[in-house]
């Protein structure tokens, strides 16, 4: 588990600036005690979501604008190193190219050990596994081989950004978060998830780590299986999906009295949405999700065990857009821990 943030705010993911360098000092003007490495797919495709993550997919190939596996290209042998390097824990083949990392790489030549904990995001294993498709355009979390590599491809990735979070920032303590929005589908009869095969690849990524592995999802899902999971932090958008998340509240009681921990969206990351409310309106629907949910959790608990932050990453605005969602975030923090109006 990780440090117990105590309502602290931290962000999600993407941010829309192109100079990596500015982001990660807009990131820590307004999340100086826990920071977070933003993504910034605005600089190109591969430091997208998926892609991103996608460096040392075996036969994976951009085609068209997507991530496809090309048959053509024998993966066995990258394949049989995957799984030799997850046995023997070896994750600096995995280390995020600037290509695909750029904040990340940014964040890198930045002292953190003065933060509480330091987090951020690879692709969550049932997304990555929907999103990358075969020839056929079947989603490769279907074959059975790439569904069991996944979990130990996104692991040693993981590793690797963990044990940089911790020699290259210093951090004390690390949290890596699986961003993965299709666990939506887990029930679908129309995009079918497997349970099983999630579990299988979130127990293999968690395997590798020493430090917090957490889950974002942005969607509502069966939050029983992803609490079941026992990750550091569970991450949701609690602007839109509070209300389904809380019919849960049993659940959320012993992940938290365990010392899982929530992060909870509640500033919405679309500029369009953020812009047309009012400041109060943030802390009102905080109040409102905290009522409800000391019904079942301690209020002290439920402080501890709480971060606050943005629905998600923030993709549609500009520079200053995000500034602006980023600040109201820090400044609901400091409302709700008593350190501002």
């Amino acid at each position: 588990m990780i440090p117990s943030p105590g309502l602290r705010a931290t962000g999600v993911g993407a941010l829309p600036h192109r100079d990596p360098d500015e982001a990660c000092r807009a990131v820590l003007a307004a999340f100086p005690e826990v920071p977070y490495v933003p993504t910034l797919p605005t600089r190109g495709l591969l430091e997208a979501i998926v892609f991103a993550d996608a460096e040392y997919l075996p036969g994976g190939v951009v085609r068209d604008g997507r991530l496809v596996v090309d048959r053509s290209i024998d993966p066995s042998e990258a394949m049989e190193r995957i799984l030799l390097d997850y046995l023997e824990q070896n994750a600096d083949p995995y280390r995020v190219g600037e290509a695909y990392g750029s904040g990340f790489h940014a964040m890198m030549g930045r002292d953190l050990s003065d933060a509480l904990l330091v987090k951020c995001q690879v692709t969550g294993p049932v997304t990555f596994g929907m999103q990358v498709v075969d020839e056929t355009r079947r989603p490769i979390l279907y074959d059975p081989e790439y569904a069991d590599l996944l979990g130990k491809l996104l692991g040693l990735r993981a590793r690797w950004c963990e044990g940089a979070m911790r020699e290259r920032m210093g951090a004390r303590a690390t949290l890596v978060v699986l961003s993965d929005p299709y666990l939506a589908s887990l029930g679908s009869a129309v995009v079918p998830v497997d349970a099983g095969v999630a579990a299988s690849a979130y127990e293999d990524i968690a395997g590798l780590l020493d430090g917090g592995l957490g889950i974002h999802c942005c969607a509502n899902t069966d939050w029983a299986f992803i609490l079941g999971l026992e990750p550091a932090v569970v991450s949701i958008d609690a602007w839109t999906y509070a209300r389904e998340f809380l019919l849960y509240a049993d659940d959320v009681a012993r992940y938290m009295e365990a010392g899982g921990v929530v992060a909870w969206g509640v500033i919405p990351a679309e500029y369009s949405i953020f812009a047309a409310e009012k400041p109060d309106a943030f802390f009102s629907r905080f109040q409102e999700i905290r009522t409800r949910a000391t019904e079942t959790i301690d209020p002290d608990l439920f402080d501890r065990q709480s971060l606050i932050t943005p629905t998600c990453g923030i993709r549609n605005a500009n520079e200053e857009e995000a500034v602006a969602i980023m600040a109201a975030t820090a400044s609901l923090s400091r409302r709700l821990r008593g350190e501002g109006p």
